[in-house]
């Protein structure tokens, strides 16, 4: 069974992007027939055959021979980075091959594909990182970005959020590291037999973790989570349950007693939610992929071992139901005959998951596949695009256009469940009446923590710390909120201290720390790519503020020779721009600073900073000189919350470096937002360069929760 969601006309830009995703198969066919030909000319040049005539025929065996390297190590051949001799590969360093460079114009078309279809893609960190190393129009060029890429260590995250992309970064790697040999995972997105199962699909990839390092713990829930929890069998009940697990890794099993009495068992698991900490479980960039690929992961193992603490017995009726990687984990289950052996899966539903084309080991599973087309991760263009050749009748897959909007791109269990209520109520209602045995009470209902043992927790040891939960507007968070991956520009300006005076809390005894008639006020751009409250782009307005208890004219420069925390100065924020709504409760509730919505573009990691804010109409952009390593930056943030003072400590790790401002440029628009946007102007900011910037490329940091100070 059928149905199919795409709207009678498609927007040119879906079909841009399908002709540009079948152009970047036809180019991956001819890497792949290259690199074919390059195995070959290899294995030719040293034929024990040709290398035992060199005796007796010297001047031809010699020219055969030359001619031969020619075509395969030449500018103008093949290019090749290793030969493959019956022993093994050897290797000819600072070469990437002509199979490699032609892998990467396939790349850049898929790139402009996803890009054609989705274009607010565009500014995620990972993609923008991504099309910066493609930019170089000579292919040499752009593969030794690639490298770079791909050897930095904060990469990874922030190319994790990829998923269209996944089979392409992991195919291109591996080229350029000379890994590609035969029918190994570097080829998984070349063509495959006809069924649409490809024998590469289930060769791990590099890196790939043993069964051993797998685990499942058994955790409670919070009171909150307990009253959120379905106690009746139904479709959007069990993806509440989703939805209130989050997506810290934890996965839920359910035994429901159907309408016949028998009782039967619901498996539910989230995915991930880019730019959120991984902790130390499995569900990271490179399980993510390996799950594409693989029936055996660590995702999958530690799904095993939670269903055996939990004592589900063998032969019991399995209903297995995720979102996101969640869903393809539970898919990849379903393909596994050994697991169909031990459980009778006899559903498989999914929603925003990449599904098609997969088949199950039992034939009599249902599966539904329940995707929004503007949701990336089940992107239509992966390595399983297209239709099944041969449908099975148990399947129901629905690719539907949800709205479209400034939160098109979203990929959260809320928009299914919301969707599914008021956009595609008929696929709630297939899949309800499909899970009919299950819709009855739960009887018993247990959370599990899936861990990979051979991760430390995220950020050890300098974020691994006691937090608490506080709650706010926006739901429960866990303080000190902590920033995995992250980079920050401080542009530091010279000012009036009475315009700054002005500009602080009426009625307090905050007084700006000032230098003769003279103080400094900080615009703070920040890209938080990782953090326990999602990724999120700030931009703060702040002046360094004296003791309350007893303001001194020089104590601000004496207390930056302080530990942080004992400072009795800091800044006090007098304005606040943060791109998602749950930061900006944050700010207001527990830190006490005057924090609106503000979405931005950021690019802050190189030399060429470039921060352009949507509502407020900033913008700032300018090319660093050379830079002087400098001191952690390390802070203390003052806000105001009703008649008191709010302290925030902010610890940070990085590498900063102090520039001169000479180059960066502010600009504000004439009709930019208030209040940061006449701040600046009464401060003469928007007309001045800046003293000095520091500049913080990559850094982690954590900020406490506001204390509150009696004035």
């Amino acid at each position: 069974m059928r149905a199919d969601g795409h709207a009678p006309g498609q927007p040119d830009g879906q079909d841009a992007g399908e002709l540009l995703r079948r152009c970047a198969q036809d180019v991956l066919d001819v890497a792949e027939g290259i690199r074919a030909v390059s195995a070959r000319t290899g294995a030719a040049l040293l034929d024990p055959g040709l290398t035992g005539s060199a005796p007796r025929r010297p001047r031809t065996t010699l020219a055969a021979r030359w001619a031969l390297l020619r075509a395969l190590t030449g500018g103008q051949g093949l290019g090749s980075p290793a030969v493959t001799p019956p022993r093994g590969p050897a290797r000819l360093p600072g070469r990437a091959g002509l199979p490699a460079w032609v892998a990467v114009t396939a790349l850049r078309l898929r790139v402009a594909a996803v890009l054609a279809g989705h274009p607010g893609f565009a500014r995620d960190p990972g993609m923008r990182r991504l099309t910066d190393a493609l930019a170089p129009g000579r292919d040499p060029a752009a593969v030794r970005s690639l490298r770079a890429l791909f050897q930095d260590p904060g990469a990874q995250r922030a190319l994790s959020g990829l998923t269209p992309l996944m089979a392409e970064l992991s195919a291109v790697r591996e080229l350029l590291e000379g890994r590609a040999q035969g029918d190994g995972p570097g080829w998984a997105l070349a063509p495959g037999p006809p069924d649409g199962q490809s024998s590469a699909r289930h060769v791990p990839p590099p890196g790939a973790r043993d069964g051993g390092e797998a685990a499942a713990d058994a955790v409670g829930l919070t009171d909150q989570e307990r009253q959120a929890i379905a106690t009746e069998g139904s479709f959007l009940g069990f993806l509440r349950n989703i939805r209130a697990l989050s997506t810290d890794g934890r996965i839920l099993v359910q035994n429901v007693r159907g309408p016949d009495g028998v009782g039967r068992y619901v498996v539910q698991v989230p995915g991930t939610s880019p730019g959120r900490p991984r902790d130390d479980g499995p569900r990271d960039f490179a399980d993510a992929w390996h799950d594409l690929f693989a029936t055996d992961s660590p995702s999958t193992r530690s799904i095993r071992l939670a269903l055996a603490e939990y004592g589900m017995p063998r032969g019991a009726d399995l209903a297995l139901i995720g979102h996101g990687e969640g869903g393809t984990a539970l898919l990849n289950l379903a393909r596994d005959p050994e697991f169909c052996r031990t459980y009778r899966v006899t559903h498989v539903i999914t929603v925003g998951s990449p599904a098609a084309g997969r088949r199950t080991a039992d034939p009599r599973t249902w599966v539904a596949a329940i995707t929004d087309q503007h949701d990336m991760v089940p992107d239509p263009g992966g390595p399983d695009a297209g239709p099944d050749p041969d449908p099975h009748p148990n399947r129901y897959e629905l690719h539907y256009p949800g709205p479209a909007g400034p939160d098109a791109l979203r990929h959260t269990v809320r928009d299914y469940i919301e969707h599914l209520r008021s956009v595609v109520p008929q696929a709630r209602e297939i899949v309800d009446d499909a899970l009919t045995p299950y819709r009855g009470p739960v009887v018993r209902t247990r959370a599990y923590r899936l861990r990979d043992r051979a991760h430390p927790p995220e950020g050890h040891p300098f974020l691994t710390l006691p937090t608490a939960s506080v709650p706010t507007a926006t739901g429960e968070v866990d303080v000190p909120v902590r920033y995995y991956d992250s980079s920050a520009v401080h542009l530091c300006y010279l000012v009036d201290a009475g315009a700054a005076h002005a500009l602080l809390p009426a009625g307090t005894r905050t007084v700006p720390g000032r230098t003769g008639g003279r103080t400094l006020a900080v615009l703070s751009l920040y890209e938080h790519r990782c953090s326990t409250i999602g990724p999120y782009t700030e931009v703060a307005l702040s002046v360094p503020v004296a003791d309350l208890w007893r303001p001194r004219p020089y104590d601000v420069a004496a207390d930056l020779l302080r530990r942080a925390d004992l400072r009795r100065t800091g800044r006090h924020v007098l304005s606040l721009a943060v791109s998602s709504e749950e930061a900006r409760s944050v700010a207001r509730e527990i830190w006490g600073q005057p924090a609106t919505l503000g979405s931005a573009v950021a690019d802050l990691m190189g030399r060429h900073l470039r921060f352009a804010t949507m509502e407020t109409g900033l913008v700032v952009a300018g090319r660093l000189g050379p830079g002087v390593r400098c001191p952690e930056a390390d802070w203390v943030l003052y806000g105001r919350r009703d008649e008191s003072t709010v302290r925030t400590l902010v610890r940070a790790h990085g590498a900063p470096r102090l520039h001169s401002g000479a180059r960066v440029r502010l600009r504000l628009d004439t009709a930019a937002a208030e209040p940061m946007a006449g701040q600046l102007r009464r401060l003469g900011i928007d007309a001045a360069r800046p003293l000095f910037v520091l500049h913080n490329p990559r850094f982690t940091a954590h900020r406490s929760a506001g204390a509150v100070l009696p004035r």
